[in-house]
């Protein structure tokens, strides 16, 4: 997950932080090693496809995990006998769309399985962040618009959905088996425990020579509304099962909290105290709106135009401002910003361009996207076709008994979208009428890709924990959580070391809201949808004792933050950051230890 904090300069506009679009360079490696990294998987998986007996692909236990699990796996020693109980065993069916313990025992070598599962653990990643960043977060930006919600009301609701979007989705999917749950259990309170100890002690060890400090009363009211997240959710770890309006009042609390933001912001506003240097952030959003980045501004990056809406007209930028960011962008766009200057560097950027694909293509003929500057209408209206059949695919993946029927809608359906697209909208701009069902398809189509995503994602981790012999909930505390939160680390030490005291403000805030929000609506809708199953019943969540382990440290790890930098004077140092990166790394030890040495 990729979290920023929405803050408003004097003009009422949002102010972004550095991020990686500053880096044009590295982005596009990076983007080129994970595309030539999908390339290789899928020459692997076709060759071992073609070259073997047994399918890999579609499996054919996606429409539900048995619950007993693939515990004897390692009674078996030759990998013969592994691949012959893996495909017998019905517990060894993990319910992604690739038997990976298929994949991994039957068709490659230890060397090549390992390298290819790793590899495919970085893409999902990949794709899960970029997915929620460039696709998901975009759609809901125009939604606020369309809709015309206040700053305060969208930020707490369409953009912090937007920012939480890769945890959301990974804890939902894991719900979604009794056996799983505990990934995802483990994963929110990793995540959590992760950006509040390490990533809050890393920024306070990097800025303690400047001496900054962080304003008192939004870091008590940040703090404390996690710690009584915390409490909440432990009292329901404690009790073993929940129903569904226990559920419904967890995920409610965020909203109380959400108001409880707005509230302030808008008194202290009121009372001239609202402007960027006052702090109070309205909630962490996702770092990457490359459509609305504009110009730089005093070592930070200010938007083109406010993610939701002007304070006033005065504060649209000019036709010189907006001609200057297209120039920016066009020269962002060249080969690795060089001047293709003769015939091999084209051939060069050309094949950039095509080995950049891979990963990029299907997402966008089956997103509909209409901002200005990736607008096409062939693109348009193929995705607008494309995306219902993709649609009733994923629906009839999940066992649907009119499967048929499923097909004929989402056809017809991308039929009449198609043709009445294609008649609508220009080739040189995009539509200015109509907007919503736009809009709405994009958002519809990226909760479809992340849930794609997020559902092999944690298939992946569950068949490495069968092949590594590592409990799911060290998987999802580890592995699942320090994916989701490495961006958070990145983005927020960044912004503290390079946005000075206002930055270090709005790093710190969005270290405590992130987490929150993943402790109430990460949990707390797949909570209730569970509890909504089992209704007028309990759901009787799996019981972990190291659950209680990995509470006691975390809010360890909060409530030292919450004594030790009151009486510092709200000054990050290497006392606060020490701290909190010795509780972190204590628990991390007993629990690698505990994982290695079992009892």
């Amino acid at each position: 997950m990729l979290v920023f904090v929405c803050i408003y300069n004097s003009k009422g506009s949002l102010i972004i932080p550095h991020s990686m679009a500053e880096f044009p360079a590295i982005s596009k490696l990076l983007n080129l090693f994970l595309n030539i990294s999908f390339l290789f998987l899928i020459l692997c998986f076709t060759h071992h496809f073609k070259s073997s007996d047994s399918s890999f692909l579609l499996n054919p236990g996606r429409n539900g995990v048995s619950g007993t699990g693939c515990g004897q796996l390692h009674e078996y020693s030759d990998r013969e006998s592994k691949c012959s109980y893996v495909k017998s065993h019905e517990g060894c069916q993990n319910g992604g769309y690739i038997d990976y313990l298929q994949l991994f025992y039957c068709n490659f070598d230890p060397v090549l399985g390992y390298l290819a599962l790793i590899l495919w653990l970085v893409v999902l990643f990949y794709l899960l962040g970029n997915t929620a960043a460039n696709y998901f977060c975009s759609s809901l930006e125009g939604l606020s618009r369309i809709l015309k919600l206040s700053p305060n009301v969208a930020g707490v609701t369409l953009l912090s959905l937007g920012n939480g979007a890769p945890d959301l989705f990974s804890s939902i999917v894991s719900f979604t088996s009794d056996e799983t749950s505990e990934v995802g259990l483990n994963s929110i309170l990793g995540g959590a425990f992760f950006v509040s100890s390490v990533v809050v002690g890393i920024i306070s060890v990097s800025v303690c020579h400047s001496r900054v400090s962080v304003e008192r009363s939004s870091f008590i009211r940040d703090i404390m509304f996690f710690l009584i997240a915390l409490t909440c959710l432990l009292v329901i770890i404690v009790i073993g099962k929940i129903n569904l309006w226990g559920a419904i009042s967890f995920f409610s609390l965020y909203f109380i909290y959400a108001l409880f933001v707005s509230t302030s912001h808008l008194c202290r506003k009121r009372e001239g105290l609202g402007g960027a240097a006052s702090g109070s952030p309205i909630l962490p959003v996702s770092k990457n709106f490359e459509n609305f980045i504009g110009y730089q501004t005093e070592g930070r990056l200010e938007a083109k135009e406010p993610l939701l809406g002007f304070a006033g007209d005065d504060d649209k930028p000019t036709l010189q401002e907006n001609e200057g960011v297209l120039s920016e962008r066009k020269r962002r766009r060249r080969c690795l910003d060089l001047q293709p200057s003769t015939s091999s560097h084209l051939f060069v950027c050309r094949l950039l361009f095509f080995l950049e694909l891979p990963l990029y293509l299907p997402r966008r003929l089956t997103i509909p996207v209409i901002t200005a500057e990736k607008w096409s209408k062939p693109f348009a209206v193929i995705s607008v076709t494309i995306a219902p059949v993709l649609v009733a695919v994923v629906w009839n993946s999940h066992g649907s008994e009119l499967s048929w029927l499923v097909y004929l809608i989402g056809g017809l359906a991308g039929a009449i979208s198609g043709i009445v697209s294609f008649f609508t909208t220009e080739r040189s701009n995009p539509p200015t009428k109509w907007l919503f069902p736009w809009l709405a398809g994009g958002f519809l189509m990226s909760i479809t890709w992340t849930y794609i995503a997020a559902e092999e994602l944690i298939s992946l981790l569950v068949s490495l924990g069968s092949i590594l012999g590592i409990s799911y909930s060290i998987l999802g505390l580890t592995v699942l959580a320090w994916g989701n939160s490495i961006g958070d680390l990145v983005s927020n030490v960044s912004m503290a070391v390079n946005g000075g005291e206002e930055g270090a403000q709005v790093a710190m805030s969005g270290c405590y809201a992130g987490p929150i929000f993943n402790t109430l609506v990460g949990l707390g809708l797949p909570l209730a949808f569970k509890a909504w199953s089992e209704y007028p019943t309990y759901y009787l969540i799996p019981k972990d004792t190291s659950e209680y382990e990995t509470m006691g440290f975390l809010m360890g790890g909060v409530l030292w933050a919450l004594v030790v930098l009151p009486k510092r004077n709200m000054k990050l140092d290497r006392c606060l950051g020490g701290g909190l990166l010795a509780i972190y790394l204590c628990f991390l030890s007993l629990r690698i230890a505990r994982a290695l040495v079992p009892v």
